[in-house]
């Protein structure tokens, strides 16, 4: 095998989950920031990243790349085969070694796992099961396992990998096939789709294995899941939860990530590095808007158009569609429809429900929203209960949208310097919405 044995195994993992932070399938991963001895929690560039279970539980995952030898030459990826770093491989006995002892100091309960491409995607594929197979089978490890499947490896690889992962991805990539071809010529929209049908596939038909017997091996499952580099090519937002909403649709992904693009390698084929670094906001929105695709009902079309291509930085992407169809507000809170609740800035979807069944027992008021967790700063412009607002307020975009934002935030210096500024309609209090609020939680 092409494994260079002369490292230790401390040296390889330091390595190997230096270069497994750009991969950000799991919930975080990348950041920075470190504990200063006063607080609670630390977050480190690499190694531990985290993910929520069905419960909502935080679950800590060992990330690491079983390799970062790569026969490809992706422009954008710092293990492309072109690029003078130093290169190491982990056995599968180091894969299982390093996540029983550190499952056994309660560091992680799980983990993740990708890789480079060594020698070919069968060749790693076996090398990923034979990992996966000592970790399950011989070590008797039952936490959870996320692992990426190789393109163009050998299906049934694939298939007995599925069934020793909790969760499998194939990384997309970039939107669409053209800037695939110009930023990852190695690779192919077609090698990608196919494992990603093949797991879809081989999920449904465990389904029905499982309805007629019930101790039969499950396979994959906690679902699978792609990601997207964003900000490396030139699609639009547009383009890009068009295609989110298509995969949602095709192939019933559990999750679509979006990687902002970290610049990582000089290339004429790459966007020139800016001193803005890589569009974190960008990404933050795209995820706020995945967010109104899978929960809240929305379609792609109904958040961008062509002529419309981009979100606004200024405002998430649900306030943004209320002000341009301010003509289906003010939404009765005690009349109106589960979906149409769902559309209400500062109303999420447990809020709604809550909501729906509170109503049957009597007229609710704002004093009730709140105790429900509506957030009424933002709520407040699109609501009534009873016929009445909660206070006096024009419907007009321009001044909604002024009211909403709060300067005090950090947004970027082409919005500051807009013009826009914090409207109150009381002296004893500010209404403003939270600029950089988790996709995850209410919007």
């Amino acid at each position: 095998m092409h494994i260079q044995e002369s490292m230790s195994m401390y040296e390889k993992l330091n390595i190997l989950t230096d270069a497994a932070k750009y991969d950000v399938a799991c919930t975080s991963s990348g950041t920075s920031r470190k504990g200063d001895g006063t607080g609670m929690g630390t977050c480190e560039q690499s190694g531990i990243c985290h993910s929520f279970s069905a419960d909502g539980r935080c679950i800590s995952l060992l990330k690491i790349l079983f390799t970062n030898e790569c026969i490809y030459d992706c422009r954008y990826c710092v293990n492309r085969r072109s690029n003078d770093i130093i290169r190491t491989s982990f056995t599968p006995d180091e894969v299982c070694t390093l996540t029983m002892e550190f499952y056994r100091r309660n560091y992680i309960e799980g983990l993740f796992l990708s890789s480079g491409i060594l020698r070919s995607p069968d060749y790693t594929m076996e090398l990923i099961y034979a990992a996966l197979y000592k970790l399950r089978r011989e070590c008797n490890f039952q936490g959870y396992i996320h692992v990426k499947a190789i393109p163009g490896a050998n299906t049934e690889l694939i298939q007995r990998v599925g069934f020793l992962a909790d969760r499998m991805s194939v990384n997309l990539e970039l939107p669409t096939a053209e800037s695939l071809r110009l930023l990852a010529p190695h690779k192919s929209r077609r090698n990608i789709l196919t494992p990603m049908r093949l797991v879809q596939n081989r999920m449904e038909e465990n389904k029905q294995e499982l309805a007629l017997y019930r101790n039969a091996p499950r396979f994959v499952p906690a679902g699978q899941s792609t990601q997207m580099i964003i900000g490396a090519t030139p699609e639009t937002d547009y383009q890009i939860i068009q295609v989110a909403e298509s995969l949602y649709q095709k192939f019933e992904l559990k999750r679509v990530f979006y990687s902002a693009f970290v610049h990582v390698n000089e290339d004429k084929a790459l966007p020139k590095r800016t001193d803005e670094g890589p569009p974190l906001l960008r990404e933050h929105r795209l995820y706020q808007a995945d967010w109104l695709l899978r929960y809240y009902h929305f379609q792609a079309s109904e958040l961008l158009s062509e002529e419309n291509p981009n979100f606004n930085v200024m405002l998430d992407p649900k306030c943004n569609w209320a002000l341009k169809h301010l003509e289906q507000f003010p939404v009765e809170i005690n009349r109106a429809d589960y979906k149409m609740l769902l559309r209400v800035p500062g109303l999420g979807y447990k809020s709604a429900v809550r909501i729906v069944k509170a109503r049957r027992l009597g007229v609710l008021g704002f004093t009730d929203l709140k105790k429900m967790g509506v957030v009424l700063k933002r709520a407040m412009y699109f609501i009534t209960c009873s016929g009445r607002m909660m206070y006096p307020t024009k419907l007009e975009e321009d001044y909604i949208t002024r009211n909403l934002l709060n300067v005090g935030e950090r947004l970027p210096e082409e919005v500051r310097n807009m013009g826009y500024r914090q409207l109150s309609l009381f002296d004893d209090v500010r209404f403003g919405s939270g600029f950089y609020e988790k996709a995850g939680g209410t919007i």
